[in-house]
């Protein structure tokens, strides 16, 4: 990639750490969507400092060929638009390419989630994962946070241990771009938050006189990131869905989050509350919650109302009939 190339990506993400608080994974999938467009360009003979609105349009064709989804061609042209309101307003450019150009829009897609069922598997399943008593007492406390809280999992695994100190009713979480939040733990929780407590000060202790520093975060790691790392808590969850008998595929973070908020709608939680809670900038973020539980409701009267299921039968008895 060229010098020109580089300087412009690496300023603009900068702007974006300093200036928007964007998180580190919102910069890498920037970097990531203006490093192929920069590519594109290259081959073309082209540069940022040159490119006009047709050689953007001309390059989301070409993302478009390549199968690529209307989402990630959305948020490739999100990037680009970005990168151009920030060089016109830098005076790298006396215009903006980026302006009026007509994205592909975004495939409107429900969240997958769990059932209350599933949910119950999994806190069952997580008491006898673990190869040892440390691990188990982890993995349940790991468990019952997230779906009492619907954090995302960055925010799980790097929380500070201050922040669960002296049995708090209520967490302080960090979430993106740097926003706090407060979420409250349930019983079982704050049960599971407090044996996860004693057994983690236990190992501090042990591991402080072999001459190791005390770690800040509540779940401590031995990798270079200091805590439970994301792709570990993958790992561990597609281990506890095995063990609960569910697919290892259907059961991720996510799906757990998303099962918190759908599960809080259904017992009649106030969208505004289900907002705060998730740490959505937008409401219209957490409305596609009242899609996937709209759907749910449809599917539970056509199996379990008795007008539905004589309708049903009655297409049965016609068929039959032929």
């Amino acid at each position: 990639m060229s010098a020109d190339h580089d300087r412009w990506i690496s300023t603009f993400l900068d702007m974006q750490a300093a200036e928007l608080g964007a998180a580190s994974n919102t910069r890498l999938a920037y970097g990531r969507d203006l490093l192929d467009f920069a590519g594109w360009l290259e081959r073309r003979h082209s540069s940022f400092a040159t490119v006009e609105r047709a050689d953007i349009e001309a390059y989301l064709i070409a993302c478009d060929a390549q199968g690529l989804s209307k989402a990630t061609r959305a948020r490739r042209l999100s990037a680009i638009r970005q990168l151009y309101r920030f060089a016109f307003e830098e005076g790298w450019r006396s215009e903006n390419p980026g302006l009026r150009i007509k994205g592909p829009g975004r495939s409107v897609t429900l969240p997958k989630t769990l059932e209350w069922h599933q949910v119950e598997a999994l806190l069952t399943a997580a008491k006898t994962s673990g190869r040892t008593a440390f691990e188990t007492t982890r993995n349940i406390c790991l468990m019952e946070l997230i779906y009492a809280t619907g954090m995302r999992v960055s925010e799980l695994v790097e929380l500070p241990v201050a922040a669960a100190r002296g049995g708090p009713a209520m967490i302080l979480v960090r979430g993106k771009g740097d926003k706090e939040r407060m979420v409250p733990l349930s019983p079982p929780a704050k049960s599971a938050l407090a044996d996860w407590l004693i057994a983690r000060d236990t190992a501090e202790e042990a591991a402080v006189k072999t001459g190791l520093k005390p770690s800040r975060f509540l779940f401590p790691g031995r990798g270079a990131a200091g805590h439970v790392t994301r792709q570990q808590m993958f790992v561990l969850l597609k281990s506890i869905a095995a063990r609960a008998g569910l697919d290892p595929d259907a059961v991720t973070p996510h799906t757990l989050r998303h099962a918190f908020a759908t599960h809080l709608l259904a017992g009649g939680a106030d969208l505004r509350v289900i907002q705060t809670l998730l740490g959505h900038a937008d409401l219209s973020t957490t409305e596609i919650y009242t899609h996937v539980l709209d759907k749910h409701l449809k599917a539970l009267v056509l199996d379990h109302h008795p007008l539905a299921r004589k309708a049903a039968g009655e297409k049965l008895d016609k068929r039959d009939a032929t």
